[in-house]
């Protein structure tokens, strides 16, 4: 039997409705290397060992498989359905059709109501499962204010409609958010974002908190395990960077953990996947934290590192995956 950690003792993060939710989720996103019902057995004994947030996706099929695990939890009496904070969110082929997407996800992982919706990426283009780097959609175009808000609207109508209880925003950028915030009657309750400690997004980060907006971090961990056809030459790993190796024997742990326990002192959400360290992910931010010091030291880590880069999304003319992220401050077209 797994180690269990009393959820009581994770520590919370507040939501901008005044909620407080785990600062730690559990991903599960099993990219290209782990089977849907690997994936749906972590979620099991990790349910089990206490966690209560849960991060899915439509495109990462296999909410059906987890949709399964939530079930047998609910009906073993393990967990009820308002003790956990279930997050998913509407793929790229679905902005249209927002509500088939969300009703789709609900009935597949047999839960009543999503917590937390997020849009997944801020436009329409879509890219078939498993291809390559190299693919490009003819049909892919820039970022659409009206697409994007047309969208979001529709998530709007879900949360009145009682579907989903708050909005979720990822994959912006800062001009992006600069151009839909003040056309939304139902503000985002919180933003993914790719962060870790070689990739900070200290602006975007500040940006976030500034507009009351939670920020919940994707690949904690720097991915040592994401997709083949994502890796690039010059991508850094963060855990073998010399300053994470030197505070992690000083806390006698595994570098990840650290990485954790940074991303939880920051004030941020983390949802690390992991097929066998789940507990140690999860009890790692109930003790032993990160002294400032440690954590002034890893703020110096920042190498630009981006490691989702997108560029299945780009659309014809798009120059390469820079265009996505509107890094000169302006929104690319």
């Amino acid at each position: 039997m797994a180690e269990f950690i009393d959820p009581a003792i994770v520590p919370k993060v507040t939501l901008p409705s005044g909620e407080k939710v785990p600062c730690m989720g559990m991903g599960t996103f099993g990219s290209d290397r782990v089977s849907a019902e690997e994936v749906s057995e972590a979620v099991a004994g990790a349910i089990r060992s206490g966690y209560r947030m849960f991060d899915c996706a439509a495109c990462y099929g296999n909410e059906h498989q987890i949709g399964e695990v939530f079930k047998a939890a609910f009906d073993e009496g393990v967990v009820e359905r308002k003790d956990l904070f279930i997050m998913t969110k509407v793929w790229n082929d679905m902005h249209r059709k927002v509500e088939e997407a969300c009703t789709r996800s609900i009935e597949d992982l047999q839960c009543d109501y999503v917590d937390l919706y997020f849009i997944h990426w801020p436009f329409p283009n879509y890219h078939a499962p498993f291809c390559d780097v190299d693919s490009r959609n003819p049909e892919s175009r820039p970022f659409s204010v009206e697409e994007f808000m047309d969208t979001y609207r529709q998530c709007e109508k879900l949360v009145e409609k009682g579907k989903i209880r708050y909005i979720g925003i990822s994959n912006m950028t800062i001009p992006k958010l600069e151009a839909v915030l003040p056309l939304m009657k139902i503000k985002p309750a919180a933003c993914e974002l790719e962060l870790h400690p070689c990739f900070q997004q200290q602006e975007q980060y500040d940006y976030l908190v500034a507009h009351n907006i939670q920020p919940v971090g994707y690949m904690p961990l720097g991915s040592p395990r994401r997709p083949e056809r994502d890796i690039c030459p010059e991508d850094v790993a963060d855990m073998q960077t010399p300053e994470m190796q030197e505070i992690a024997k000083a806390h006698g742990v595994h570098p990840a953990l650290i990485a954790l326990k940074w991303a939880h002192q920051r004030g941020e959400i983390s949802i690390p996947f992991s097929v066998h360290n789940y507990v140690s992910n999860l009890k790692c931010v109930t003790e032993d934290p990160l002294t400032d010091e440690e954590m002034a030291k890893i703020a110096t880590l920042e190498k630009g590192n981006r490691l989702v880069k997108g560029q299945v999304f780009l659309w014809e003319g798009a120059k390469d995956w820079h265009d996505l992220w509107d890094e000169d401050g302006v929104i690319v077209k």
